[in-house]
């Protein structure tokens, strides 16, 4: 659907860029809303991570969600987009100390905890500020998700989360500390999830939990399911907007709640993935002995998902659209995994032409990098361009 990109006005933007379908996206945002509002007791955090760029963040506060923040930049992003403070989760398990006093000073919502260590230097901060702060402990479920390896995170061998063993000794620990307290849960089992199955899974586990913890009369407050829905990929045009129906039904109908639990979600790739495009230049066509290469002027640099996870990422010519032709689409950069795709049919293409890399909204520019003294892409919403 070449026709939704306004072609005409990207030839005065030097390329590469990340262009922002702000239509899409607040499509999106009215489409998840609408769904969590089937369930009072949900709220949805944003996970900033996915896409950074401050006129997005500004829409997403807008729409009403909350953040789910990594870092203390998140933190700081997020408060300058206009996020409720107090809807803020801070998640990440090497929090560094002026990170946590970031957060402290903002009054987040809460510590996504992953360590008794890192409990007790949170304790110790809030203490050096008079402050109590709101704890949740990352339990690590041992759910394995249909996903790539580098972003699972809710198996044993994974850095992330306590061990489920260690929950009760971890919120006894917690409840002998006078500036933290503990109101919840958190999980988050990985990223680019489409099986339905593995957040039945985690449901499973969560309710297992739930017992041990009931048995011992302890309260939760608040249970985080994470985030982790995916998109399509493949077909973006098929699935522009992600079955937010089914996602939260799952929750709905698989977990076993107390009277007045919460369940939080953090949303990230489903809300700003089909929204985002990489906008690329074609440099030069080259003949080689078996393939034919495209070669344009985006890199690793400035989408490093294909490199770095073998992601697949639908690539359609903007400017031509004649008989298709197999090449093989690279990049500039002095790196042999700097390729986008490889053995992929579009449209026959010249110098000059414009691709689009689709469904780039999330994890493109927030990870581009400065590899090869290369500029940064510049982020263009809709509006940038009337």
């Amino acid at each position: 659907m070449t026709n939704t990109f306004p072609i005409e006005k990207f030839r005065n933007v030097l390329t590469p860029f990340y262009y922002y379908d702000s239509a899409l996206l607040r499509q999106t945002l009215d489409e998840v809303k609408k769904e969590a509002a089937q369930h009072p007791n949900f709220v949805i955090h944003y996970a900033v991570k996915a896409n950074a760029n401050p006129k997005i963040l500004k829409i997403i506060a807008e729409a009403g969600l909350g953040a789910d923040c990594v870092s203390g930049g998140e933190i700081e992003a997020a408060m300058k987009a206009g996020f409720r403070h107090d809807s803020i989760v801070f998640a990440g398990v090497g929090k560094a100390d002026w990170e946590i006093n970031t957060a402290l000073d903002a009054d987040i919502f809460c510590f996504n905890v992953e360590s008794v260590p890192e409990l007790e230097v949170i304790n110790e901060l809030a203490r050096e500020k008079g402050k109590v702060a709101n704890v949740c402990f990352r339990i690590n479920p041992e759910v394995g998700a249909h996903t790539h390896a580098n972003i699972t995170t809710g198996l044993a061998e994974n850095k992330f989360g306590i061990a489920m063993n260690d929950m009760i000794p971890v919120i006894e620990r917690a409840s002998k500390l006078e500036n933290v307290r503990f109101i919840g849960l958190h999980f988050h089992i990985g990223s680019q999830i489409l099986k339905m199955d593995d957040f039945e899974m985690l449901c499973l586990r969560i309710n297992e939990l739930q017992e041990i913890l009931k048995a011992k009369n302890i309260a939760v407050e608040n249970i985080n399911v994470g985030g982790g829905l995916g998109i399509n990929y493949a077909d973006p045009e098929a699935d522009p907007i992600p079955n937010f129906k089914d996602y939260f039904k799952t929750f709905a109908d698989g977990l076993r709640l107390s009277d007045g639990q919460k369940v939080h979600f953090e949303l990230g790739r489903s809300i700003v993935g089909q929204m985002g495009s990489l906008i690329t230049k074609v440099l030069y066509i080259k003949q080689g002995v078996n393939k034919k290469f495209c070669i344009v002027d985006a890199g690793m640099s400035d989408l490093i998902r294909p490199a770095l996870y073998d992601a697949t990422h639908k690539i359609e010519n903007l400017t031509s659209h004649g008989a298709p032709v197999v090449y093989d689409i690279v990049g500039p950069i002095c790196e042999s995994s700097d390729v986008f795709a490889k053995d992929t049919a579009i449209a026959e293409s010249r110098r000059g032409d414009l691709l689009a890399i689709r469904s780039a909204g999330a994890y493109g520019e927030i990870m581009a990098s400065q590899y090869n003294c290369r500029p940064l892409p510049q982020g263009i919403v809709t509006e940038d361009l009337k």
